[in-house]
């Protein structure tokens, strides 16, 4: 049978027993009849089984110098613990900011890597359908990652609200992706947003384009990693 520890309400009643006074009332200086320390500290410590615990109780509560023992004992412990439930809380808080910024970090990663900006502000706007043409002097193609799921396209200049249609060609002009989008003016800048798939896609050299509904295409070189 698993013995029975007592527990803080156990021992509220043990102090109850002692009552005050104590440390002074019953000097007992041969100590007669004293458990050993370890006894006084097991009980103060919550170590010792309840039914071992009990037959000291009434020696306890009429020997001053094993009740400033106990006293000093359960000091002792009772400090322990709440700097353990302190350590303990910490590492908590600690283990859980950890937790939530690797969390927040990914999800971050996540954000960035899912959407993709691209600025075509300043890029040479080329008209027409050249699947193999490459970028002009002085400017690299623009580039996007797999994992990209929405694109941000920062329109020309001279770009007009309203609706944009988009595509994606392989170099041999074959459509990798076809979608469209509504442009929209903030703050100066006219931007479309659209919803892109490029997982099933391969490495290499792409073609963007974009155009306003019933106009040319302006197209631009796309690296797609």
């Amino acid at each position: 049978m698993k013995e029975k520890f007592y527990s803080d309400k156990d021992e509220k009643r043990i102090l109850a027993a002692l009552g005050r006074g104590l440390s002074q009332e019953y000097p007992n200086p041969d100590r007669v009849g004293c458990p050993r320390s370890g006894v006084v500290r097991d009980i103060a410590f919550h170590k010792l089984p309840l039914a071992q615990a009990e037959p000291w109780l009434d020696h306890l509560s009429s020997c001053s110098p094993c009740y400033r023992d106990y006293s000093g004992f359960r000091d002792t412990y009772q400090f322990r613990r709440k700097t353990t439930f302190l350590a303990i809380a910490v590492c908590v808080l600690i283990v859980g900011f950890v937790g939530s910024r690797t969390l927040i970090q990914k999800q971050q990663q996540n954000h960035l890597a899912q959407n993709a900006l691209l600025d075509l502000r300043d890029r040479s706007v080329t008209r027409g359908i050249e699947p193999g043409s490459e970028a002009l002097p002085g400017e690299r193609p623009l580039e996007v990652t797999h994992q990209v799921t929405h694109l941000n396209l920062y329109l020309p200049n001279d770009s007009s609200e309203g609706p944009y249609e988009v595509r994606i060609l392989r170099p041999s002009g074959e459509s990798l992706l076809i979608t469209s989008g509504v442009a929209k003016r903030d703050r100066g800048i006219v931007s479309l947003q659209v919803v892109v798939s490029l997982a099933p896609a391969g490495r290499g050299p792409y073609v963007l384009q974009i155009r306003r509904s019933g106009l040319e295409w302006n197209y631009y070189p796309l690296i797609l990693q």
